[in-house]
C-alpha cells in the first residue's frame, strides 16, 4: 500500500514540477493520503485504532519535532561552517523554499509511517528497542542507496545519525508526530533554509539561502550533502543518546524477551 502511495506521489510531484504552490499541495496531499492509508491498514490488520497517529497530537507533536529538527541541523551546519566545509553564496528564493517544504512534507510523512510506524514499531514489540534501532536504521540507510548521488558512506551515515535518532524519538514519545516533525524540520532546514543537497538525492536545492560545500568530504559531506559529514553523525548520535536516556527513565525501552 505504501509503495502505491509513494509511486502516486512521485507522479504527482513530477507534474507539479517547480511550481511552488502545486508542489506544496502535492506534498500535503501525499502526507494526508499516507496517514489515511496507515490508519486504515492498522485498523484492518491489527484490529485497533492507531493511537500513535492520533489526530489530537498532530499539531503540537509535529511542531515540537520540527523545532528540534531545524535546531539540530542548524547546529550541524554551523559546526561544518566553522571547520570550513560550508559557506553562503547569497540569497535563494522564497518560492523555492515553499516548493521544498511541500516535497519534504510528503517524503517525511511517507518515510516515517513506513519506517517508524510499521517497521520500527513492530520490530520493537517483537525483538526489543536495541534490535529495532539497528535493523530499521540499517534499512533506512540502505533506502538512500537508491538516490543518484548515493555512496556507501552516506548510507551508513544516514543509518547512524537519522535512523537511530528517529527511532529514539518514537521510543520516547510513542507517537509518530514527533519523528515526522523531526524528519521534516531537518530536511527542510538542509535544503529549504541553508540550500544544501539532501541525502545524495541529486536534486538541486531550492532554499532561502544558496549554500556551497567545500573542503574535505568528511567535513562537508561532499556531493552527498551535510548528512555525510562526521559532524552530522556526531550531532545525531548525541541527540539520539539523550532521547534514549529519557526513554529509559520513562520506562519505554523494550527489552528483548526471546519469545
Amino acid at each position: 500500500m505504501f509503495f502505491v502511495v509513494l509511486i502516486a506521489s512521485a507522479g504527482l510531484a513530477s507534474v507539479a514540477g517547480s511550481n511552488a504552490l502545486a508542489a506544496l499541495l502535492v506534498g500535503v496531499a501525499t502526507a494526508a493520503g499516507g496517514l489515511m492509508v496507515y490508519r486504515m491498514m492498522v485498523r484492518r490488520l491489527e484490529k485497533r485504532d492507531a493511537a500513535e497517529a492520533d489526530w489530537g497530537g498532530l499539531v503540537p507533536g509535529v511542531l515540537r519535532g520540527a523545532g528540534l529538527g531545524v535546531g539540530l541541523f542548524a547546529v550541524t551546519i554551523g559546526i561544518i561552517a566553522l571547520f570550513g566545509g560550508y559557506r553562503i553564496d547569497g540569497w535563494g528564493s522564497f518560492l523555492g523554499a515553499l516548493a521544498t517544504l511541500g516535497t519534504m512534507t510528503g517524503a517525511a510523512v511517507a518515510e516515517e509511517l513506513l519506517f517508524r510506524g510499521v517497521l520500527f514499531r513492530l520490530l520493537q514489540e517483537w525483538a526489543g528497542t536495541a534490535v529495532a534501532l539497528v535493523l530499521s536504521g540499517a534499512l533506512f540507510g540502505a533506502l538512500h542507496l537508491l538516490n543518484p548521488g548515493a555512496t556507501l558512506w552516506g548510507a551508513l551515515a544516514i543509518a547512524a545519525e537519522a535512523g537511530v535518532l528517529l527511532g529514539a524519538a518514537y521510543t520516547v514519545t510513542r507517537t509518530l508526530w514527533v519523528p515526522i516533525g523531526l524528519h521534516l524540520g531537518w530536511n527542510f532546514a538542509e535544503s529549504g533554509l541553508f540550500g544544501t543537497a539532501v541525502s545524495g538525492s541529486g536534486a538541486e536545492p531550492h532554499g532561502l539561502l544558496r549554500g556551497a560545500s567545500e573542503g574535505a568530504a568528511a567535513i562537508s559531506g561532499g556531493a552527498f550533502g551535510p548528512e555525510g559529514s562526521v559532524f552530522a553523525i556526531l550531532v545525531g548520535g548525541v541527540a539520539a543518546a539523550l532521547l534514549l536516556r529519557v526513554a529509559q527513565r520513562r520506562g519505554r525501552i523494550v527489552r528483548f524477551s526471546g519469545r
